[in-house]
């Protein structure tokens, strides 16, 4: 196993420790794990690129190990009443969506590269923002303009970041289709060479 891949599965290991934090209260605990694990996150990518270590298994186990790390801290913060359920719901439904999205794929045949865009990664840092600034809340409470504004912003970018995922995901169909129907002219015409 790379280094990379080591740190992700500490971060990984970590998520249960911030989760039971949060439901002993101990929000700022929480913070400090939470923030070990952004950090972490920004190492793994920078090692493997120091290092050139990058890995199949990587680019399956990072992305991962932040969705665990997410959607847990959105649905215990949303059930503790720190978060508006509103925005859980749009960020676990991306995710199922964007889940059920490589499973078709992958029910087709179509060879997946996952690469996130932008949009999908300026979504993540709003998100992990946005559950930072909840969990700092109860030390250095912000106005509530300033989690409002936030939460509205994280909504417009799980929003965008899920229909790019969708335009990904429908034009990966269509091109496989085409490959599909140009495979098949093919072997039914087989070239003939005199």
């Amino acid at each position: 196993m790379t280094i990379p891949n080591l740190v992700t599965a500490v971060r990984i290991i970590l998520a249960p420790v911030f989760i039971i934090f949060l439901i002993s209260d101990d929000l700022t605990s929480a913070l400090f794990v939470f923030l070990v694990c952004m950090a972490s996150d920004c190492a793994d990518g920078m090692i493997a690129r120091l290092l050139d270590q990058k890995s199949r298994l990587g680019t399956f186990l990072d992305p991962l190990a932040d969705k665990l790390l997410l959607v847990a801290a959105f649905v215990v913060l949303a059930a503790r009443g720190n978060l508006p359920s509103w925005l859980t719901v749009m960020v676990i439904s991306r995710d199922i969506m964007i889940l059920l999205g490589v499973l078709v794929l992958f029910l087709n045949g179509l060879d997946l590269t996952i690469k996130p865009s932008i949009i999908s990664k300026i979504n993540t840092c709003f998100q992990f923002l946005t559950v930072v600034a909840v969990l700092a809340g109860k030390d250095l409470p912000f106005p509530n303009a300033v989690y409002l504004y936030l939460y509205y912003v994280t909504a417009l970018f799980t929003v965008a970041s899920g229909l790019d995922y969708m335009r990904y995901g429908f034009q990966m169909m269509g091109e496989g289709t085409a490959n599909t129907k140009r495979a098949n002219q093919s072997s039914k015409n087989p070239d003939q060479k005199t």
